[in-house]
């Protein structure tokens, strides 16, 4: 005992002589880069982060605009997934194999020229980046005013300052900096129309915002800023409303964190991205609070990224998002996923060559030695059995072999895809803000443990996707333990089509041949939620086992007539153990209705007797 109390009054000593280690702090205007010059600090604070001490650092920048080109110094090659591959990537800031490093702007405007990638954390661990705005004064995508339109013309306004543009007879050239490209009127979805409050109007979306002869459309500058085009419309935008005149491609993230883990995202807005927002590809353990893909208030804009905001590919640990708002996105707010990856052929009874499927996904790490990885039937979509890797050996940017360290069943073939169960992550996210964007809003196929809480959605898509497919996209997995609860799902939730938008929560993989016995998703929860629907659909389940709609509220809106061809409430596909109780169904909602397919009356239970069953065989 005496020497025990001995022990602990020296430790406490020497504890108490002993500071605790504080960050390095470093001023970036002590080393040159100032505010509010508009030059280019690209190479300057690239050199001051490659010649850092190996200690805890925080780097602070004087509030103020920084201004960022593309430097050949830091260019490199990356495969981003669920982007394009034009290679090189140019590099604003690069944090290549560091750690414990804050990088805090301290509300400071990151302006960026060009087709260029603002942050890339690249085998890093530990970072913090907080209180930055990323921005361009030119976007890559241009915006315009609607000042008249008919069936014989639409007449637009263009602020020249911000979208730069000539006018010819075919289509219009936007040109800034060092980039310029090519646009013209096309019915796809391309072209977005987005109102005065920031809402795609009902029935736009995939359907097209003009549609008519749009081959022979002239296009012709009235003065500065004024450009008239003519043709046969059958479908124009509206007056006041404003287009979205896409004209580059998805070529860079705003920010891309690759094999990294650790990484803190804090009071961020995401105003533009020549791509996908933030794009985390292999990464371990990720929080992002108060990280904003939203248009930037202060320049009268309408886009904010062009695709995906918040983009999780192949990554495990946590997920962590709080109080984050999306607004005006090309695609997803949030898409968390994994990539199937098809079997080429059995090369002997422990390798295999594989491809990967989709040209966004080309040249992943896509596996480690020690990762457990799925066999999938592609028809069935089934798990039919698990090996362990041995050896990943990437054949070219398609290509690639897996050996195994267990004997490879026999029946492995071309009928068959992979998935990568090591990298799965759980998933929280809360407290968010879902605004008007041209797709869906949260897009979740991950077996982790998945919490949707206490967020608000008004996207013109489905407001929650949860997919899976190992035929087209490639996105894998299969759900297990999914919680939505204590949502708000306004009005505007699944008021355009888009691929997958079957209803305001879409629980849709892609099974070419479904078995209603052993469902793809498992143990999904959907609770105390209110939805405020236009339309009929509410949840579309395909190939559920454990689907719970409990408690929740369901008020007709009258925001916009019902469009859609579903016309039941719940439609329910090849499903088992369900249960429909405890919801609240105002007077006037539509259908009050439930159509099951392909599965038996038994596997639902139902305790609201208002709702009406409907069978299809």
């Amino acid at each position: 005992m005496k020497f025990s109390f001995t022990y602990i009054i020296i430790a406490f000593l020497l504890g108490g002589c002993i500071k605790k280690s504080e960050p390095n702090i470093i001023n970036v205007k002590d080393h040159g880069i100032t505010p509010n010059t508009k030059q280019s600090i690209t190479s300057k604070i690239n050199k001051l982060i490659d010649n850092l001490p190996d200690e805890t650092v925080t780097i602070i920048f004087p509030k103020g605009r920084y201004d960022f080109y593309p430097d050949t110094s830091y260019f490199r090659t990356y495969f981003e997934t669920n982007t394009y591959d034009i290679n090189p990537k140019r590099l604003a800031i690069l944090l290549e194999k560091k750690k414990n490093i804050t990088i805090d702007a301290q509300g400071s405007d990151f302006i960026y020229h060009g087709h260029i990638q603002p942050f890339t954390l690249d085998n890093s661990e530990n970072i913090n980046v907080k209180n930055v705005n990323i921005d361009w004064d030119k976007p890559l995508t241009a915006e315009s005013e609607v000042i008249e339109a008919d069936s014989t013309h639409i007449l637009i306004k263009i602020d020249t300052a911000q979208f730069p543009y000539t006018v010819h007879d075919k289509g219009i050239t936007f040109a800034a900096d060092d980039w310029k490209a090519e646009w013209k009127l096309t019915g796809g979805s391309w072209l977005i129309e987005i109102d005065k409050n920031h809402i795609i109007p009902p029935f736009t979306g995939d359907h097209g915002t003009v549609n008519g002869d749009l081959e022979n459309v002239i296009y012709k500058e009235i003065k500065p800023g004024l450009v008239l085009m003519t043709a046969s419309f059958t479908k124009t935008p509206s007056v006041g409303n404003y287009l979205i005149m896409r004209h580059s491609t998805r070529d860079h993230a705003g920010m891309f964190l690759f094999h990294s883990k650790d990484i803190k995202l804090e009071n961020i807005n995401v105003y533009h991205t020549s791509g996908l927002g933030i794009l985390s590809q292999y990464c371990e353990n990720i929080e992002m609070q108060k990280v904003n893909m939203v248009p930037n208030p202060n320049k009268n804009r309408y886009l904010s990224g062009h695709d995906d905001g918040l983009h999780f590919m192949g990554c495990k640990g946590e997920i962590i998002i709080n109080d984050c708002d999306a607004q005006g996105l090309m695609d997803d707010p949030i898409n968390i996923h994994g990539t199937y990856v098809p079997v080429v052929k059995r090369i002997n009874d422990t390798v295999l060559e594989c491809s990967y499927a989709h040209d966004m996904s080309l040249g992943l790490i896509w596996a480690k030695k020690g990762d457990s990885i799925g066999y999938i039937d592609k028809k069935t979509m089934k798990t039919v059995g698990i090996g362990i890797v041995n050896r990943f050996s990437q054949t070219d940017s398609k290509r690639f072999s897996l050996a195994f360290d267990n004997k490879l069943p026999e029946f492995l073939s071309d009928d068959y895809s992979l998935e990568n169960l090591s990298w799965t992550p759980n998933a929280t996210i809360t407290n968010c803000y879902v605004g008007s964007n041209r797709a869906r809003g949260y897009l979740i196929s991950t077996p982790g443990k998945v919490r949707i809480e206490n967020n608000i959605f008004e996207t013109s898509g489905s407001a929650i996707l949860i997919a899976g497919d190992a035929n087209y996209w490639y996105e894998s997995g299969s759900v297990k333990n999914v919680t939505i609860k204590n949502n708000e799902f306004k009005a505007a939730s699944n008021s355009s089509a888009y691929q997958f938008c079957n209803a305001i929560i879409s629980i849709y993989p892609e099974i070419p041949s479904s078995d209603s016995l052993n469902p793809y998703h498992k143990n999904i929860t959907i609770e105390n939620n209110s939805f405020n629907p236009s339309d009929y659909p509410i949840v579309y389940a395909r190939s559920v086992d454990g689907l719970f709609f409990k408690n929740n509220t369901i008020t007709r809106s009258y925001d916009f007539e019902p469009w859609h061809s579903q016309k039941h409430n719940f439609l329910l596909d090849a499903c088992k153990n369900v249960e429909i109780s405890g919801n609240t169904f105002g007077d006037d909602v539509l259908g009050k209705n439930i159509l099951l397919k392909d599965m038996r009356a038994n596997q639902l239970n139902l305790t609201n007797i208002e709702l009406k069953i409907d069978t299809e065989n």
